[in-house]
C-alpha cells in the first residue's frame, strides 16, 4: 500500500500579505520567475512551497546554493528544474529524469519526438521464476536536436542507482546515438538503455525471450 500524504505551504500566516507578496490561494504556493524571484523583487523564495516546482529536498539544496551564489558570489547560474533525476521507492522502484512523454509532447510536439522503449528482466528473476516482462525502460528523444535524451524513464529493481548515473549524462546533453555507442555492463539492469532499438511508433512488440 502507497500512502502519499504530500505537503502543506504553510504561507498564510507568516506575514507575506504585509509585504505583497502573492500566494495560490488554494494551495499556498508561491510564484516565481526562472530566478526564485517572487512579484516583489526582494524577496526570494526556494524549495516546496514554489508554485510547480518539485518537492524534493536535493532540488531545495540546489536552489538556495545557486541562489546565494547569484546574490553574492557574482553567478549567473540557474537551477535545473527539468533534468532532476527522482524515484518512487516502492517494491519495484520507477525512477525518472527529464520529462515525461506527456510533458514532452506539450512542449515539443509529438512530430519532434521519437521514443524508444523496452520491457526487460534483471538475471537474478530467472532462478525464481519471475515474471519475465514486468521491467520497463524508455527514453524520449527530440528529433530537432540531433535525438537528444529530453526523458529518462526505467521501473526496475535499484531503479534509483540506474537513474542517478543516467542525470548527469543527460545534463551533459545525452544522445540516442550516444547511448548506442556506449557498451553495456552485461548482466546489468542499466544495460537496457545501451541497446534500445523499438520505437514506440513502429508498434512492435517489446516483449523480451531472455536477460
Amino acid at each position: 500500500v502507497l500512502i502519499a500524504i504530500g505537503r502543506d505551504a504553510c504561507t498564510r500566516n507568516i506575514g507575506l500579505q504585509t509585504i505583497g507578496v502573492k500566494i495560490n490561494e488554494k494551495n499556498g504556493k508561491v510564484p516565481v520567475n526562472d530566478e526564485e524571484q517572487t512579484n516583489v523583487p526582494y524577496v526570494y523564495a526556494i524549495g516546496d512551497i514554489l508554485e510547480g516546482k518539485l518537492e524534493l529536498t536535493p532540488v531545495a539544496i540546489q536552489a538556495g546554493r545557486l541562489l546565494a551564489q547569484r546574490l553574492y558570489g557574482g553567478s549567473s547560474r540557474k537551477c535545473d528544474y527539468i533534468n532532476v533525476p527522482t524515484t518512487v521507492f516502492t517494491p519495484l522502484e520507477y525512477g525518472s529524469c527529464g520529462y515525461p512523454e506527456e510533458k514532452a509532447i506539450d512542449v515539443y510536439g509529438k512530430q519532434n519526438l521519437e521514443v524508444y522503449h523496452t520491457l526487460f528482466w534483471p538475471l537474478e528473476w530467472t532462478v525464481p521464476g519471475r515474471d519475465n516482462n514486468t521491467c520497463y525502460a524508455k527514453i524520449v528523444c527530440n528529433k530537432q536536436d540531433n535525438n537528444r535524451v529530453i526523458g529518462l524513464h526505467v521501473l526496475g529493481p535499484n531503479a534509483g542507482e540506474v537513474t542517478q548515473g543516467f542525470a548527469a549524462a543527460i545534463k551533459c546533453g545525452l544522445t540516442k546515438e550516444l547511448l548506442d555507442e556506449t557498451i553495456g555492463i552485461h548482466p546489468t539492469c542499466a544495460e537496457v538503455f545501451t541497446t534500445m532499438d523499438i520505437t514506440k511508433s513502429s508498434g512492435q512488440d517489446i516483449t523480451q525471450k531472455g536477460c
